[in-house]
C-alpha cells in the first residue's frame, strides 16, 4: 500500500511544503510522510483512540491489533479519496510528534486530519498549526473545512478560531471557517 500520492505532474510531492510559520515558531518542522513513518503513524492513531478502547474487555494485544487494523483502513481511505493531499509529519526536536493532512480545493483547504502525540498536546501546537492553515487559506480567499468528532475536546479550539458546524455527519460535525 502506498503511503503517499505519486509525485507526477502537479502531485503533492512536487509542490513546496505549506508555509507554517506559527507552528515553526513553536518548534515544529514539517516534512512529507514516507514509508518509514507507517509505524509512527499507527502509534499516533492508537494514541488518539486509547481512551475509546480502554474500557473494552480485550487484552492489550487485541486492542493493539484492532487499532492497527483501524489505522490501516483509515490510511487506505485517505490515500484513495484524497490523492492530491499534502501528507505531512510534524517533527519537534527532530522526532515525529504529529501529523497534518491537507487537501486544497477550489473553495477551501480541507483539514483531513490533525493529530499530536500525547506528550506534546496542550502546548499550543495544534492551535499554531490551525492558525497557519487559516492563514494559508485566507491568502487565497479560501475557507477551511474539517470534520470533528462531536465529543472531541478540540471542538472548543475550533469554535474559538471561528469554525461553525455546517453539517451533522453522525458522530462528526463538518465544520467550516469562511475566509476573512
Amino acid at each position: 500500500m502506498p503511503t503517499h500520492a505519486p509525485a507526477a505532474g502537479g502531485a503533492p510531492a512536487a509542490r513546496t511544503l505549506p508555509h507554517l510559520p506559527r507552528a515553526a515558531a513553536n518548534g515544529l518542522a514539517f516534512r512529507r510522510i514516507a514509508d518509514a513513518d507507517m509505524g509512527f503513524l499507527s502509534a499516533l492513531y492508537a494514541a488518539t483512540r486509547a481512551e475509546e478502547v480502554a474500557p473494552l474487555p480485550w487484552s492489550d494485544a487485541q486492542k493493539a491489533a484492532f487499532l492497527d487494523q483501524q489505522f490501516q483502513a483509515q490510511h487506505a481511505h485517505y490515500m484513495e479519496h484524497y490523492p492530491d493531499a499534502d501528507w505531512l509529519i510534524a517533527e519537534r526536536g527532530g522526532a515525529p510528534a504529529g501529523r497534518l493532512y491537507l487537501e486544497r480545493w477550489p473553495s477551501e483547504i480541507r483539514v483531513i486530519d490533525i493529530a499530536l502525540m500525547p506528550d506534546v498536546r496542550g502546548q499550543g501546537l495544534g492551535r499554531a498549526m490551525m492558525e497557519d492553515v487559516i492563514s494559508l487559506a485566507g491568502a487565497g480567499g479560501l475557507g477551511v473545512g474539517i470534520h470533528v468528532e462531536k465529543n472531541n475536546p478540540a471542538m472548543r479550539l475550533y469554535e474559538r478560531l471561528g469554525f461553525t458546524p455546517r453539517e451533522d455527519k453522525g458522530v462528526y460535525w463538518l465544520m467550516r471557517r469562511e475566509a476573512d
